[in-house]
Formats: C-alpha cells, structure tokens, sequence
C-alpha cells in the first residue's frame, strides 16, 4: 500500500506511534525486537508488554533508566554514530525505528532481520524544516528514500509519507517491510 499522509493523530510523546502499533502485529509473536535509538522507550515497554523480547538502545543512559527493570527489555546503551561500530549480537524477528535517521544504518537493517522479520520505520523527511527540528538536511529523509533503500531487499507491506498535523504538525515518511525467506 503506498499513499500520502493526511493523517489525524491524538497521542503525546509517550504514547506508541499508531504506525508501529498497527504494523508490529506482523513481528513474530514472542520475537526478539530491536528498538533502535529509543529515547526513553515508548515503544519498547508497549512492546515489552505485548511479550516481545526487546533490545532498547540509545545513547542516553538517563533516558533508557526508567527500562531498566522492566521484564522483556534488555537495555544498551551505545553511540550508534560514535567512530567506534556498535556490534549487534542479534538477528531479530522485528526492527522498530522512530524519528531517527542515521543513514549509514539503512542497509544494516535489512542485513540485521531473521527470515520473515519486520522492519517498521518512521522519520521525519523534507519538507519538516518548516516547522523547526529536526531541519537539517542531514536529519530528513529524501521523497521515497525509504521506499528506494528498502525495495530491492525486503518486501513492502506498507509505505506513506507526508505532512502530519498530531501529535505536532511534522512532515514524516514511514514503511513497513518484510525480509523474505
């Protein structure tokens, strides 16, 4: 499915994304889940509650505090931009990313997913500099990047991207995709 978003939304910070929350029933029931990039864990703990098994990493120890006794979740806490490779011990069953982008980990990604694992990402894109941060091009996906880095190696299950008025007015891109056997 491929559409534009003209999406109406109601939820705060905390609350999980309704994208991940829609397409995470396609994760393996049970299945091991990275949360890439965190913060402070909105979607890892409702991940965590569904019983996923969940990696949480960020980079920011004060934000991944508040997991760190939360059965389920196993936190790290690591600089995926530092000059020093993070090393992922995992394949996963699931891959969940939410308003990050750090270009070089794209193609990992889909590298990092077992057969049949779930890739659901959602970032800001272009366009998002009119209504402050993240605005730097650096930040903000190209029109159909996500769709063009992941077509050819995982099967696309969902795509959409455009200008979202809740929970804060942002231009977004997000897809869901599928590893093949």
């Amino acid at each position: 499915m491929h559409r534009d978003i003209r999406m109406q939304s109601t939820h705060t910070h905390e609350v999980p994304s309704p994208w991940i929350t829609e397409h995470a029933t396609l994760i393996s029931a049970g299945g091991r889940v990275l949360d890439l990039a965190c913060g402070s864990g909105r979607h890892s703990i409702w991940l965590a509650q569904q019983g996923y098994q969940v990696d949480a990493i960020d980079r920011d120890a004060s934000a991944l505090a508040g997991m760190l006794h939360i059965n389920n979740i196993h936190v790290h806490i690591a600089d995926l931009e530092a000059d020093e490779v993070y090393t992922f011990n995992h394949h996963y069953d699931g891959i969940i990313v939410s308003r990050y982008l750090y270009r070089p980990l794209l193609n990992t990604l889909a590298l990092m997913l077992n057969p049949k694992g779930v890739l659901i990402y959602e970032t800001f894109m272009l366009g998002n500099e009119r209504y402050g941060k993240p605005s730097s091009p650096n930040f903000l996906l190209q029109p159909d990047e996500l769709l063009d880095a992941y077509s050819p190696v995982l099967r696309i299950v969902a795509f959409e991207q455009g200008e979202v008025m809740q929970p804060r007015p942002a231009v977004l891109q997000r897809i869901c995709a599928i590893k093949q056997d």
